[in-house]
C-alpha cells in the first residue's frame, strides 16, 4: 500500500487540497490536445512540469527569515508566468495561480508583504493580458478588437476584486485561528497557573496545619510538662498538693488529646467557641495565672467588631506568646494590652523577663507562626527585646480589613 502524502507545515489542508484540485484541471488542459492548433502548448512539458513543480511547492511552507520566503515566492512567480506565457490555452487558466500565489503569501507574510504580493500579482496579471492584446490576429476588424479589449479590461476588473477578496478573507480566517492558538496557549498557561496555586495551596495547608497543632497542642503539652514536673518535686514533701498538680495535668492531657483529634479531623477547631476575644482571653490568662502562678494585667479597649478568622489568629498570637513566656522568659510579670487607634488595631504584650537577642533568636517557630499570622492580616509585627530587659511583642493591624 503507497503511503499517503505528508503535508509538513500548511495549516488550511482544505486549502492545499483546493489547489490541487486546481492544478489538476491545468495539468489536464494542457495535456489533452485542443481542436484548434493555435490553442495548444508552445512547450506542454514545460507548463506542466512548472504546475506539478508549483503543486509540489505547497506541501511546505517557508517560515524560517525573510529571504527564505521572498525566495520561495520569486520561484512561485517565476512558475506562473512560464505557465502564463506558454501554456496556450491553459493561460485562460492561470489566473487561479495568481489566486493560489496571494493565498499562500498570506500564510508565510505578514501584512505588508501580503499587500506587496498581492500588488505584484495584480500587475503580473495585466502586464500577460496586455501581451496577449498584442498576439490578437490582425485579421480581425476593428469592431471585434473592440470587443476583444472590453472583455478583458472587465477580466482586469474582476480579477482585481477577487485578490481583494481572497486578502481580506485570508486575513480573516488566519486572524480567527491566531485568536485560537493564543486563547488554547492562555488556556495552557492558565492550567499550568492553576496546579501551581494548587500545589502552594496545599503547601500553605501544611503550614497551617502545623502552625494550628504547634499554637493549640503545643500550648497544652508546654503546660502539662510543668505541672508533672512540679508534682514531681512536690511528690514527697507535700503529696496533697502535688494530687492538686497532677489532677490540673490529667485535665491538661485531656485537652491535648481533644485538640489533636480536631486538628486531625476537621483542622477547623476554633478555640473561641463562639465566645468574645475578651472572654477567650480571660480564660486564657486565668488557664496561664493556674499553670505558672502569674496573674498578667490584662488592658483590652475594643470599638470594633472583629471577623471571626481575624479573632482566631489574634488568639493564637496571644496563646504563642504567654507560651513563649512560660517556656523561655522566667518573667515575674506580663502585661496586655488591645486597643483600637484611628483606625488600627494595637497589640502589646510585655514581660520583665530575661530577655534574648533579637539578633540572634528570631527564627522560631513560635515567632515565625506570630509573624506570618500578623503579615496575614497586612499588619506589621516588630519584637523589641535585650539579655536581661524583658520582652515587648508589637502587633499593628489596619482595622479595615479586619472590621465586619
Amino acid at each position: 500500500m503507497t503511503p499517503p502524502i505528508q503535508i509538513k507545515n500548511h495549516p488550511f489542508r482544505f486549502l492545499l487540497y483546493l489547489e490541487w484540485v486546481l492544478l489538476a484541471i491545468a495539468v489536464l488542459t494542457a495535456a489533452l490536445p485542443s481542436p484548434s492548433p493555435r490553442f495548444n502548448a508552445n512547450f506542454p512539458e514545460l507548463t506542466i512540469c512548472s504546475l506539478i513543480v508549483f503543486g509540489i511547492m505547497g506541501l511546505r511552507l517557508p517560515t524560517s527569515n525573510s529571504l527564505s520566503k521572498w525566495i520561495y515566492t520569486a520561484c512561485e512567480i517565476l512558475l506562473i508566468v512560464t505557465t502564463g506565457f506558454f501554456g496556450g490555452r491553459i493561460a485562460r487558466l492561470f489566473p487561479f495561480l495568481y489566486i493560489i500565489l496571494v493565498t499562500r503569501s498570506c500564510l508565510i507574510f505578514e501584512l505588508p508583504g501580503r499587500l506587496l504580493v498581492t500588488s505584484l500579482s495584480f500587475s503580473l496579471f495585466l502586464i500577460t493580458l496586455r501581451y496577449r492584446l498584442f498576439k490578437l490576429p490582425l485579421s480581425l476588424s476593428p469592431h471585434a478588437q473592440e470587443r476583444f479589449r472590453f472583455f478583458h479590461l472587465s477580466l482586469a476588473l474582476v480579477f482585481g476584486l477577487s485578490l481583494i477578496f481572497i486578502l481580506l478573507l485570508m486575513n480573516t480566517v488566519i486572524a480567527e485561528r491566531q485568536s485560537r492558538e493564543k486563547l488554547a496557549l492562555a488556556n495552557e498557561k492558565l492550567r499550568q497557573y492553576a496546579l501551581r496555586i494548587e500545589n502552594q495551596a496545599t503547601l500553605e495547608e501544611r503550614n497551617r496545619i502545623a502552625r494550628e497543632i504547634h499554637d493549640s497542642l503545643g500550648h497544652s503539652l508546654t503546660a502539662l510538662n510543668l505541672q508533672l514536673e512540679t508534682a514531681l518535686k512536690l511528690w514527697e514533701s507535700q503529696p496533697a498538693k502535688a494530687k492538686i498538680f497532677l489532677a490540673r495535668a490529667k485535665e491538661l492531657g485531656s485537652k491535648s488529646l481533644g485538640d489533636v483529634r480536631q486538628s486531625v479531623s476537621t483542622m477547623r477547631y476554633s478555640p473561641l467557641h463562639d465566645q468574645s476575644l475578651e472572654q477567650a482571653i480571660a480564660i486564657l490568662l486565668e488557664d496561664f495565672h493556674r499553670s505558672h502562678g502569674i496573674s498578667p494585667i490584662c488592658n483590652i479597649d475594643l470599638e470594633y467588631a472583629l471577623a471571626s478568622d481575624v479573632i482566631i489568629s489574634i488568639y493564637r498570637i496571644i496563646q504563642e506568646s504567654l507560651t513563649n513566656i512560660s517556656k523561655y522568659a522566667e518573667a515575674s510579670e506580663v502585661k496586655l494590652e488591645i486597643t483600637t487607634n484611628k483606625g488600627r488595631f494595637h497589640l502589646i504584650i510585655t514581660d520583665n523577663g530575661k530577655g534574648f537577642d533579637i539578633m540572634q533568636n528570631t527564627t522560631g517557630f513560635g515567632l515565625q507562626s506570630m509573624r506570618d499570622r500578623t503579615l496575614a492580616l497586612g499588619g506589621e509585627f516588630m519584637i523589641n527585646s535585650q539579655p536581661g530587659c524583658g520582652c515587648q511583642i508589637i502587633v499593628d493591624i489596619p482595622l479595615l480589613s479586619l472590621t465586619r
